[in-house]
């Protein structure tokens, strides 16, 4: 099994900590088959992997559909949603469960990375 780490803003990290955003939105899938844990790492000013969580499953389908299915456990607000979706034809949702906040937030070298990607990258 591996590991992937999504760039999240930090206000959207205490939401998923919190337990209110349970499903993180992508404009792409990820391809391997076999990722079974998201690395959340906070982007600027916090700049660290600040948890991980379980990835429960991936749905994809079109942004109206993903939002009917998923905006309970979104924890941001339809305005957000169809902004970041617009114009697209497929909307992504990761499942997130199980989160583990780490007592001590990691650096990204912690994890062999170099640099923050833009959306995620995958963790080996």
């Amino acid at each position: 099994m591996s590991k992937i780490l999504f760039s999240i803003n930090p206000e959207h990290v205490e939401n998923i900590l919190q337990g209110t955003k349970k499903v993180e939105y992508r404009k792409t899938r990820c391809r391997r088959d076999d990722v079974d844990t998201v690395l959340i790492y906070s982007t600027s000013p916090v700049k660290r992997v600040v948890a991980q969580a379980k990835l429960l499953g991936i749905l994809e389908d079109n942004p109206d559909r993903i939002w009917k299915k998923t905006k309970l456990v979104s924890g941001i607000t339809y305005e957000f949603f169809e902004k970041y979706f617009a114009h697209r034809d497929t909307a992504v949702a990761y499942e997130l469960g199980g989160i583990e906040e780490f007592p001590i937030p990691k650096m990204l070298r912690e994890f062999g990375i170099g640099v923050a990607p833009q959306s995620f990258v995958y963790v080996d």
